[in-house]
């Protein structure tokens, strides 16, 4: 639907970086504790990371401030709060979008005490709809470990639809894994 008048784009603009349970927000320097906590967790490393590797507080802080920098045309991260207290929960990215595909990767981090709250789901559908209403995207992917199925299971939820499989192309635990790669395209997202 088109804006038509100067009060629909205010009221657009006062939404489109909020969920039902979320608003997402730029990076502020009080964030970045909690976020390098929950990056060098091992135990959730695992689910999100190509290899479990503790680095330097002062190496993941400067990843944080990179991928919230939402600089260059095609990439935005933002932090993800729980829309009644304000609390840090998480952060999400969309990278790597380009002309002429416009199709991005979609990243979401929420923290462990946080998990199983519907943070998660939320910030993707927020994201996801950022992505194409306000970014111009075509198609949005999300890459997951196969067995990760609960972030499967909510990445369907948002209406990411499994395209693909990577085989044995992660090494965790001796092993080589699985990668699943999900992805949503405006038109079929938009209408659902």
């Amino acid at each position: 639907m088109a804006i038509t008048n100067d009060s629909e784009a205010r009221a657009y603009g006062a939404r489109i970086l909020e969920g039902e349970r979320v608003r997402l927000r730029a990076l502020e320097e009080g964030d970045l504790p909690a976020l390098v906590a929950w990056w060098r967790s091992s135990e959730w490393a695992v689910l999100q990371q190509l290899i479990v590797r503790p680095r330097p507080t002062s190496v993941v802080e400067d990843q944080f401030r990179r991928w919230s920098q939402s600089e260059k045309p095609g990439e935005v991260g933002f932090c993800v709060v729980d829309k009644e207290s304000g609390d840090l929960v998480g952060h999400v990215t969309l990278y790597g979008a380009s002309l002429p595909a416009r199709s991005g990767t979609l990243t979401v981090m929420i923290g462990g005490e946080f998990v199983g709250h519907g943070y998660g789901v939320d910030a993707v559908r927020t994201l996801t709809r950022y992505g194409f209403r306000e970014m111009g995207l075509h198609r949005i992917e999300i890459g997951v470990m196969a067995f990760n199925t609960r972030a499967r299971a909510a990445y369907r939820k948002c209406g990411y639809v499994e395209e693909g499989v990577r085989r044995q192309a992660v090494f965790h635990d001796g092993e080589y894994q699985d990668q699943v790669i999900l992805s949503a395209l405006a038109h079929e997202w938009l209408r659902a």
